[in-house]
């Protein structure tokens, strides 16, 4: 599976990026939302891991673009920040509503990284059967 891992924190890239081709994965980074968008169309990734709270161009703003140009790409959107002091909002429940398919907090271990893929990838749609 081909993976695209978002996160401005170089440390949080390296260790995700490590963790998935440990696993098995083809792994492509990007330092911002913006950039991240630049790559996925480039290299047309499975799923994109996003962080959410990144300058340039936020999370959630990826999450939304990726949803409206390229709906059939599972997203992972992850953050260190639960609740940010404006508004005490839940970035991780909004993600959700902007239409990732699932959301893990950071600090996270390699096994919960590994068993939310593995969710999306039994979630994954079925073909269509010829003739239907």
């Amino acid at each position: 599976m081909k993976i695209l891992v978002i996160d401005d924190d170089h440390l949080v890239r390296y260790t995700v990026s490590r963790i998935l081709q440990k696993s098995g994965h083809d792994v492509v980074t990007a330092a911002d939302g913006a950039r991240g968008i630049e790559v996925l169309g480039m290299e047309r990734p499975d799923v994109v891991i996003t962080d959410i709270i990144m300058p340039e161009q936020e999370g959630f703003q990826t999450i939304v673009k990726i949803r409206r140009d390229h709906p059939g790409i599972k997203i992972i959107a992850i953050s260190g920040g639960l609740r940010r002091e404006a508004g005490n909002l839940d970035v991780l429940s909004m993600a959700e509503s902007l239409g990732a398919d699932s959301v893990i907090a950071k600090p996270f271990e390699p096994e919960e990284l590994l068993a939310e893929l593995a969710k999306l990838d039994f979630r994954a749609p079925m073909p269509t059967p010829v003739g239907e």
